[in-house]
């Protein structure tokens, strides 16, 4: 199978159930961030050596992340005629990455104040793909004002930024960084 086909060389893509639609389209700039998002935590988990034993659980959460992304990609590229033949996407994914959150923040410290990431290149890798995260969900609330989607979609990539967020603290705990804390002084 040839990987170009040179149907998309005049700004048009198909969508899972045949529609051609233009590449700027709202449903493909959403998915396309997602793609992205995958890329930021494949780099962020390739980063984690795979021999260090504190990293083994995060980099097992960022593989099964990247799985869960392309099953919520497959709903964005979808029409709704075709959905039932898609890999399942249901809220059982969005109870995953609430409880890794739940765990992580069970062993971290409360915090009062919005925290200033980096100390640590895997802190500023995570806090990195938090905000294509949170961009990501920017793209599927656009695209899900003309479109109808999967609820555990906007649930899940929510959630997802949240345990990007508590991974970076996690980190940074882990690598004895000292957290910073943004205080503001007028």
């Amino acid at each position: 199978m040839k990987i170009y086909t040179k149907t998309g060389d005049r700004g048009t893509t198909q969508l899972i159930g045949g529609r051609r639609v233009p590449k700027n389209h709202p449903r493909i700039e959403a998915y396309g961030t997602v793609d992205e998002l995958m890329a930021h935590i494949s780099y962020l988990r390739d980063n984690m050596d795979p021999d260090a034993a504190n990293l083994a659980d995060y980099r097992h959460d960022l593989l099964q992340i990247m799985d869960d992304l392309m099953r919520l990609s497959s709903y964005l590229a979808a029409e709704d005629t075709v959905t039932k033949q898609l890999p399942t996407f249901e809220r059982a994914q969005v109870h995953f990455l609430e409880e890794r959150i739940d765990a992580m923040q069970a062993t971290l410290k409360p915090i009062t104040h919005f925290t200033l990431p980096g100390g640590h290149p895997l802190i500023s890798l995570a806090n990195l793909a938090r905000t294509v995260c949170r961009r990501s969900e920017r793209c599927i609330i656009a695209m899900g004002e003309e479109n109808s989607i999967n609820q555990s979609v906007g649930e899940y990539i929510n959630r997802l930024s949240d345990y990007l967020y508590v991974l970076g603290r996690k980190l940074t705990d882990e690598f004895h960084v000292k957290e910073i804390l943004w205080e503001y002084n007028s």
